[in-house]
């Protein structure tokens, strides 16, 4: 009895440690994105009031000579860069709204800059010291009809139609709205040596959202089993990596980021088409949980591969027009320069204040979702 306290004690404190190390990630990103402000705004002159690690009450200040206050704050999912007249008109001419659009915009975009240039950074280090991600099948569903135009088991996918595999998605962006009996080209790694083969697909492969994994390994043959209570229960269809030169390394390392971005507007399209539901989404905690339980399973690989999509998520995300986010604020620059005069800072305060509380119920739900 004792001993096996112990033993759950100890698991317990291991995954705190997972909690830790994926909360993290997310202030390493969140921090460097607020750093790309910051940078970006010394360099064209702007007043900086705080630059901030965390958010609620401070554990730490240092407020520098030319005014500049740096803090460290109780809460590490979060942090800030405020400039002095970010949301309202003053005289001063270092003010963030005395500056002329196209500097604002440089500003507001170097954060997600700088989060897309640590996670390619992230991303050349994963697959040099591991290799490139790919995907070993671990068993093929038997079948005479296929046996000469099949994958087999312990095949590496490298690439299918010409397409660089880096995720599931890629499989299925490759194969989707091909037919039953279509012969599909399938680059693989078996026994050691590069072989094309040409896959006779199974089944029909309409993909219509990024859940349809198992039109995927239907159409493929691949061993996807799932129980009576509705949970999969076998999937023989394993994460694999490959090891690469120094230059195809740096080359791969570019693309996977590219997929990555490509992976986030994807879902956001299928989202606001209706084609995926809200419950494949998550909020910060639903991020941080499955960010743990990524680096349980794989170790340092893990932390680096989610630590690479989190930074891809963040700087993608950021971007997108939507009110309290940098990507809505760059519109409004765009705006200012076309009407040669801003929006009514009370207007375009009111906006992101709306915007910001609207991001933060809808995290909430979607975690809340994620739970019950």
């Amino acid at each position: 009895m004792e001993l096996m306290f112990l033993a759950t004690f100890g698991e317990v404190m291991e995954y705190i440690g997972y909690i830790l190390l994926a909360i993290l990630i997310l202030l390493i990103m969140i921090t460097v994105h607020e750093f790309g402000h910051y940078i970006a705004g010394k360099i064209f002159g702007f007043g900086i009031e705080e630059f901030s690690i965390g958010f609620g009450p401070k554990l730490f200040s240092r407020k520098k000579k030319d005014g500049e206050i740096f803090s460290v704050r109780f809460f590490p999912l979060g942090g800030f860069c405020s400039f002095k007249g970010e949301d309202e008109d003053l005289t001063d001419e270092s003010a963030f709204n005395n500056k002329k659009p196209w500097k604002r915009i440089i500003v507001l975009i170097s954060g997600a800059l700088m989060n897309y240039v640590l996670s390619v950074i992230v991303i050349i280090i994963m697959f040099g010291a591991y290799g490139q991600t790919a995907f070993m099948v671990g068993k093929i569903s038997p079948s005479d009809a296929y046996a000469n135009h099949t994958l087999i088991e312990r095949d590496v996918i490298l690439e299918v139609e010409g397409k660089s595999i880096y995720l599931t998605t890629d499989i299925m962006s490759a194969i989707n709205g091909k037919k039953e009996g279509e012969k599909v080209s399938v680059l693989v790694v078996r026994n050691g040596q590069r072989i094309l083969e040409n896959v006779t697909l199974r089944t029909d492969a309409t993909i219509k959202n990024v859940e349809d994994v198992k039109v995927l390994y239907d159409a493929f043959g691949i061993v996807y089993s799932i129980d009576s209570g509705g949970a999969i229960s076998g999937v023989e269809l394993y994460s694999t990596n490959v090891r690469l030169g120094f230059f195809e390394t740096i080359g791969k390392s570019f693309e996977y980021s590219f997929r990555l971005a490509g992976t986030v507007f994807t879902v956001l399209g299928q989202l606001l088409t209706g084609k995926l539901g809200i419950g494949a989404m998550g909020g910060t905690v639903t991020t941080i949980t499955m960010t743990a339980d990524a680096i349980a399973i794989g170790g340092f690989r893990y932390f680096l591969q989610m630590a690479s999509f989190i930074g891809v998520n963040l700087a993608v995300f950021n971007l997108l027009p939507f009110p309290a986010l940098d990507g809505a604020r760059v519109v409004f620059c765009i705006i200012e320069s076309i009407r040669k005069k801003p929006v009514s800072r009370r207007v375009e305060g009111i906006v992101h204040t709306v915007g910001f509380v609207l991001l933060i119920l809808f995290a909430v739900f979607v975690d809340l979702q994620q739970c019950f």
